[in-house]
């Protein structure tokens, strides 16, 4: 294996050091999406006499999402949203304290 020249090592931690934001966006979007779909469902399937009483209290944010199989996939496309522009700003905020990019 060869030795890498001191540009090549300072190109190799920079490429290390950042931080992919839209990897991160994506990540968070589908964590988010995926977990309010889940607890939706998991209400819905539980049934009774005032299903989910607190999470429907996310209309509020969410305009159009109920606490019904199809306010789930209504609430994964705003959690996703959300957590899209969570993961973004986790990237941006990281890639800012890391260092310059060249």
């Amino acid at each position: 294996m060869s030795q890498l020249t001191p540009d090549e090592t300072r190109e190799l931690r920079r490429a290390i050091r950042r931080l992919n934001a839209q990897a991160w966006g994506v990540s968070f979007g589908v964590l988010f999406g995926f977990t309010l779909f889940l607890a939706t469902i998991i209400l819905v399937v539980k049934g009774g006499e005032n299903v989910g009483q607190h999470l429907r209290l996310l209309a509020v944010y969410f305009p159009g999402y109920r606490v019904t199989t199809a306010g789930a996939f209504v609430g994964f496309i705003y959690a996703f949203v959300v957590g899209y522009a969570f993961g973004k700003l986790v990237g941006f905020v990281y890639n800012r304290i890391a260092g310059p990019t060249a």
